[in-house]
């Protein structure tokens, strides 16, 4: 018999089928929900039934304020993580700068000594991603101040 129907009759046959399976997949979906964030929901309406327009708003409030609170972390985390980031290079550039040429006086030793603790300090406090094998005076070669001229100009070590 239905091999005989026209197919504007055939859709107006399954369209309640399809609407229920709709509604029905909308209504598992928020029984999920409502499973899902119990807790959330007692404690704010304990002891209360729920509509399903209730447990679709306390849903995205609830899922707003966690946005928010990863947001928050984020931006925090990347704070640290630049200012890490940057202490490690500023310490880097002034154990470069210190290791250029032979110490002359003795506290330029002493603050090399004190940079490389430093660093290998910042190596093992701050994360992988900002770790990196420490400087040490031995590591630069060493250069004896050139003799000075009229027409040399001292070069200055850039990073870029």
């Amino acid at each position: 018999m239905e091999e005989k129907l026209l197919p504007k009759e055939k859709n107006k046959l399954r369209k309640p089928v399809v609407e229920k399976m709709r509604r029905d997949r909308i209504n598992s979906s928020i029984e999920q929900l409502k499973l899902l964030l119990e807790k959330e929901f007692q404690r704010h309406q304990p002891n209360s039934k729920l509509e399903k327009a209730d447990i679709l708003e306390m849903t995205v409030s609830y899922l707003k304020q966690q946005s928010q609170l990863q947001d928050q972390a984020f931006v925090h985390k990347n704070l640290e993580q630049d200012f890490n980031s940057g202490y490690l290079r500023c310490l880097k550039e002034a154990m470069h700068f210190l290791s250029y040429y032979e110490p002359k006086k003795e506290t330029q030793v002493q603050l090399i000594k004190h940079f490389c603790k430093a660093q290998m300090g910042a190596d093992v406090t701050y994360s992988p991603a900002l770790r990196s094998s420490p400087l040490s005076p031995g590591l630069f070669a060493r250069k004896q101040p050139a003799q000075k001229t009229v027409a040399a100009a001292p070069t200055i070590w850039r990073p870029w």
